[in-house]
């Protein structure tokens, strides 16, 4: 039988990305990031547990007030909030200010929590893109387009190279790092992924 498999073209990533993205010299760089983005979440999560307009009995409170407040960015030619949204934000979020309230609070605890301890990095910082995503979209500037960008950056080596589903070269690092480690007992050095490099501190 012809074989018709097709042979695939390997475009390998350009040396700054490998630096980045899977050399360990660039892991206390990476480290900082985390720590930095970490705590504002945890920081802002904290403050909201601590106030009766976020967690308690007038839970709600505050969160309809920012959500009002984003309301009324909506008109004129250039709105600072997209008509869909506004739209989520009146059928949705303020029917259930209270629920809001809670997860946006305990939501950045966790996605605080996880990123500065290093646990599940790619997840803990794709929720916190998500949630700056919202707090651009309801025309909230602040520090949310940095965090924005930062954990786009920590979330960059979970991607996959391209359409076939193959994984970018940083997680093949990564995983040929463990590998190594396990069958030779020795661990190769300066070929360490960002997210490995940031849960276990910086290698030499």
């Amino acid at each position: 039988m012809q074989n018709n498999a097709q042979s695939a073209t390997h475009i390998p990533e350009p040396p700054i990305a490998r630096f980045m993205f899977a050399d360990t010299r660039f892991a206390l760089v990476w480290l900082l990031i985390r720590l930095y983005v970490g705590w504002e979440w945890l920081i802002a999560g904290w403050t909201k547990v601590n106030s009766p307009l976020w967690v308690g009995d007038k839970a709600g409170g505050a969160i309809q007030g920012f959500l009002n407040g984003a309301l009324a960015k909506t008109s004129g030619a250039h709105p600072d909030v997209s008509g869909w949204y506004a739209a989520f934000i009146q059928n949705i979020a303020l029917p259930n200010a209270g629920f809001f309230s809670y997860l946006v609070t305990f939501g950045e605890i966790a996605v605080g929590i996880g990123l500065i301890l290093g646990l599940f990095t790619g997840i803990a910082a794709f929720f916190g893109t998500f949630m700056n995503m919202n707090y651009l979209l309801a025309g909230t500037i602040s520090s949310n387009p940095i965090l924005f960008l930062l954990q786009l950056f920590l979330d960059v080596p979970l991607l996959p190279a391209g359409g076939d589903g193959e994984q970018s070269e940083g997680v093949r690092v990564v995983h040929s790092w463990h590998s190594a480690g396990r069958e030779h007992g020795e661990l190769p050095q300066h070929h360490l992924g960002p997210h490995h490099a940031l849960r276990c501190g910086v290698s030499s």
